[in-house]
C-alpha cells in the first residue's frame, strides 16, 4: 500500500519538531498514505514553546521565561513575588484604630493601647520609613472607623470612648496637622469599617445598641447619608475600595463570618466567600486587587489572602500574627500593615514588597 507516514497536524512537539518516530497502529487514513512531501503545507498549528534544560538558573532571565533546572530537579520561571518586610515601629502600640493613606503616606489615630482607660487620642503619620507624631484626635476612643487618601485628608468616625460611652456618632476630619468636627453618623456605632476618601467616604456595618448593623452611610466631607444596607449585618469586617466600589469581607455576625460583599455605590452584592471565617483583620487595596491579613479565626493568625475581584488565593503571611491590625494601600502589591494585638498592643509595621525572582513551580 505504499509508504506510510504520520499526519503532522497532531504530532507537533513542544520543541518545535515533528514527531515521526512513534509506532503506527490501526487503520491508516487515506490522507496519510504517500504523504511524504511538505510542499503543500501552508501552516502548522501553534506550538507550546520550548522549555530549555539548564544546569542551574539562567544568568539573566526575562519576565515569563520558563526552564528546567537540572541541578535542583525543578521547573522554574522568572516572575514576581511578594513578601512582608519590617518597617518603622509605631511609637504607641494599639489596636482597633482609625486608618488612612498609602504605604508611604499612612495615618493611625486613636485605638486601644492595652492599658487603662483603654482608649487613646494619639495620631501618628508614616512616610514610608518611620512614624512621627500628628495632631491628637479631639476625643480618645477605640473600635472606630477611619479612611482617607493621605495624611492630609482623612476622617475618623464612631467608636467606643468607655464601657458606658459606646456607639459614638461623631466624625472628625484631619488636615495633616489637626482634627476638626465633621458631620455625625446617622447611626452611632463601633467596631465598624470605613473606606474611601475625606469627600467620598463610606461607613460599613458595625455594632449598635441593637446589635450588629447592616447600615452603610456615605460621606461627602460635610454630612452622612444612608446608602444600601449590607446583606449580612456584621461588625469587625475587613474592608477595601472606594465609596462606589467597596468590599466588605468576613467579620462577626454573632458567629465568625466568611461572607464577602461588593458595593457599587447603591447596593451590596454577595460574591465569593473567604475560605474560612475571619474577623478583625486588616484590609487594603481596591475591589479588584485587595488583601486581607491577620485577624481572628480564632486563633490570632498571620495569614494573608488576595482577592482579584472574583477569587481568593493565599499570599505571603505577615511576620507578626495579630488582630485589630490596621491596613493601608492602593492595591494588592503595595500594602501596609500596622499596629494590632498579639494579644498585647503591637508597634509592628510591615510593608508588602514586590520583587522579581526565580520561582519554583510547585503542585497546588
Amino acid at each position: 500500500m505504499g509508504a506510510i507516514t504520520r499526519g503532522i497536524a497532531n504530532n507537533t512537539l513542544g520543541t518545535g519538531e515533528i514527531d515521526a518516530t512513534d509506532g503506527v497502529n490501526g487503520v491508516i487514513p487515506a490522507s496519510n498514505i504517500n504523504n511524504t512531501s511538505f510542499g503543500s503545507v501552508t501552516s502548522l498549528p501553534a506550538l507550546a514553546g520550548t522549555i530549555t534544560t539548564v544546569a542551574g538558573d539562567p544568568p539573566a532571565p526575562s519576565e515569563g521565561q520558563v526552564w528546567y533546572n537540572s541541578v535542583a530537579g525543578a521547573l522554574k520561571y522568572y516572575g514576581y513575588s511578594r513578601a512582608w518586610a519590617t518597617g518603622g515601629n509605631l511609637s504607641t502600640g494599639r489596636w482597633q484604630s482609625a486608618q488612612a493613606g498609602t504605604q508611604t503616606d499612612a495615618l493611625i489615630a486613636a485605638g486601644n493601647p492595652g492599658t487603662s482607660p483603654f482608649a487613646t487620642n494619639i495620631t501618628e503619620e508614616y512616610n514610608g520609613t518611620s512614624w512621627s507624631p500628628g495632631g491628637n484626635l479631639s476625643t480618645a476612643r477605640r473600635a472606630l472607623g477611619g479612611a482617607g487618601a493621605s495624611t492630609t485628608a482623612a476622617f475618623a468616625c464612631g467608636g467606643i470612648v468607655s464601657p458606658g460611652d459606646r456607639y459614638r456618632a461623631d466624625t472628625e476630619e484631619y488636615d495633616g496637622s489637626s482634627w476638626t468636627s465633621g458631620g455625625n453618623l446617622n447611626t452611632g456605632r463601633d467596631i465598624l469599617g470605613a473606606v474611601g476618601t475625606l469627600t467620598a467616604g463610606l461607613a460599613i456595618g458595625g455594632n449598635t445598641s441593637g446589635g450588629n448593623s447592616p447600615a452603610t452611610e456615605e460621606y461627602n466631607g460635610t454630612s452622612w447619608t444612608a446608602g444600601g444596607g449590607l446583606n449580612t449585618a456584621r461588625r469587625g469586617s475587613m474592608n477595601a475600595g472606594t465609596q462606589t466600589a467597596a468590599m466588605a469581607s468576613g467579620g462577626d455576625d454573632d458567629t465568625l463570618s466568611s461572607a464577602v460583599e461588593e458595593y457599587d455605590g447603591s447596593s451590596w452584592a454577595t460574591v465569593t466567600s473567604l475560605p474560612a471565617g475571619r474577623e478583625a483583620g486588616g484590609g487594603a487595596g481596591i475591589q479588584t486587587s485587595a488583601l486581607v491579613f491577620g485577624g481572628l479565626t480564632p486563633p490570632i493568625v498571620a495569614t494573608t489572602l488576595e482577592y482579584d475581584g472574583s477569587n481568593w488565593t493565599s499570599a505571603s503571611s505577615l511576620n507578626v500574627a495579630r488582630w485589630g491590625v490596621m491596613g493601608a494601600g492602593t492595591n494588592a502589591d503595595t500594602a501596609l500593615a500596622y499596629g494590632g494585638s498579639t494579644p498585647s498592643a503591637s508597634t509592628s509595621t510591615e510593608e508588602l514588597t514586590l520583587s522579581a525572582a526565580n520561582i519554583t513551580v510547585t503542585e497546588s
